[in-house]
């Protein structure tokens, strides 16, 4: 993206009981179509943890007791994520550890990792579609990973989680609309609150 597209100017700062633990494939992080890295940006208790060299460092997946981990993908043996966002007798915040990278990239981070091997896979109800249109998506139900970060956090953050989830996919959405308008894909209409004056699209 331009430096005269940026959105960093428009990161909304967010803080949530949730603490966000992003395991990065390190082909994705260099992606400017990234959009879990977007999501941290907006989050301070969340962390970011590279994956995908030959010595990486388990080490960093980590966690206190004193939160509940819990692993956002919908692998066979997911439980849904409202079944176990709120447990009887367990008021600990969550640790949501979420892959990011590619359907194949993501799906072989939870048996890969020893320390995830006993967290308990989880997974989204579904809902609409997504509106990532800068990738074209394996699965019928995939969503961008900010997406699936937003609306786990709309469930575990209770009162304050639909305003959150706004929030992240407000920025999402600005971001896709100027990368496709850069492309020649859209035209400005279709960008939210349009594009800063003076900028230019990669393109004619």
């Amino acid at each position: 993206m331009h430096m005269s597209l940026c959105v960093c100017a428009l990161i909304p700062t967010l803080v949530t009981r949730t603490e966000l633990v992003l395991v990065i494939h390190r082909i994705e992080d260099r992606r400017s179509t990234n959009t879990g890295r977007l999501a941290t940006e907006a989050l301070p208790n969340s962390r970011v943890v590279m994956r995908g060299w030959t010595c990486d460092n388990d080490d960093e997946l980590e966690w206190s007791a004193e939160s509940r981990p819990l692993f956002l993908f919908p692998h066979e043996d997911a439980v849904p994520l409202t079944s176990l966002a709120s447990v009887a007798g367990d008021d600990r915040p969550v640790t949501l550890i979420v892959p990011d990278g590619n359907w194949r990239q993501a799906s072989k981070v939870h048996r890969r990792i020893d320390a995830l091997r006993d967290v308990p896979c989880v997974s989204l109800p579904l809902g609409e579609p997504s509106v990532y249109r800068l990738r074209h998506e394996a699965h019928a139900t995939g969503l961008a990973t900010l997406e699936a970060i937003a609306r786990a956090l709309a469930i575990l953050e209770g009162d304050g989680g639909p305003e959150i989830e706004r929030a992240l996919l407000g920025i999402f959405r600005v971001m896709v609309e100027r990368t496709l308008w850069s492309r020649g894909t859209i035209d400005i209409s279709g960008v939210t609150d349009g594009v800063p004056d003076g900028t230019r699209r990669d393109r004619p």
